[in-house]
């Protein structure tokens, strides 16, 4: 792979470039504490992760908030504890306070040198703007989920990809798509035939997490266990 040959990058943002499953689990943590649940944040998430995935599927119109809270209620209903409303809001409300991973900004920042910089986020625009000034992007485009009424791996950003570039001057072979999330991101992306590395921040743990286990066909060029990582792979590649 030459990463002289893109010009743009299009990005996932939660579990990518913010902490996403440390976000989520910072509520519902204390939640399980309260009603007796004795599950690590893993064992929470994996209860988690279908939830979201299902609601994202049925409700595509719902924003990103409404998408939480009934994940929330959901999860509780198939652990057998329900969620109250105040829980469920609370996470819900949550996205700006989720946190950049350290190395974020400072590879955004870094990408932004050689690359136009587009945002493909499963959430809504509100929820996009307080993330982004924790990471301090200095962006080509933005699209959420809000903007195409779908979530990912659904077609509806990755379709809506196609007139950004060309608003851009950018073909399609001269993107590179940069994500976490096999199911959401690396599945589509394989099938819009886009090229794309795999962030993998759980490198260093078992299991998906707060995302579903992949069910088709993915592929990536290369794997990075970070941003930074990939960031200094350009930096070289680049003779920076």
């Amino acid at each position: 792979m030459d990463l002289r040959a893109y010009r743009a990058l299009s990005f996932d943002v939660y579990g990518t470039l913010i902490d996403w499953e440390g976000g989520i689990a910072a509520v519902l943590a204390p939640w399980a504490r309260e009603v007796g649940l004795g599950l690590s944040e893993e064992e929470l998430l994996l209860a988690y992760a279908d939830n979201e995935a299902a609601v994202e599927r049925e409700l595509p119109d719902r924003l990103y908030p409404e998408v939480l809270a009934e994940a929330f209620r959901r999860t509780g209903t198939v652990l057998g504890r329900p969620v109250g409303e105040e829980w469920a809001q609370r996470l819900g409300a949550s996205v700006p306070d989720w946190p950049a991973f350290d190395d974020s900004a400072d590879a955004l920042a870094e990408l932004a040198r050689h690359y136009r910089l587009i945002i493909l986020s499963n959430v809504d625009r509100a929820g996009f703007a307080a993330s982004n000034l924790r990471l301090q992007a200095d962006l080509a485009a933005v699209v959420t989920a809000e903007d195409v009424g779908a979530y990912k791996p659904a077609d509806a950003h990755f379709l809506a990809l196609d007139g950004t570039l060309a608003d851009l001057g950018v073909e399609r072979g001269q993107l590179l798509h940069v994500a976490q999330s096999l199911f959401h991101d690396h599945v589509p992306a394989r099938r819009h035939g886009l090229d794309s590395v795999w962030v993998n921040r759980r490198h260093d743990r078992p299991g998906w997490g707060a995302t579903p286990e992949p069910a088709e066909e993915f592929g990536y060029l290369a794997e990075y266990p970070s941003m930074a990582a990939f960031a200094e792979a350009v930096r070289e590649a680049w003779g920076d």
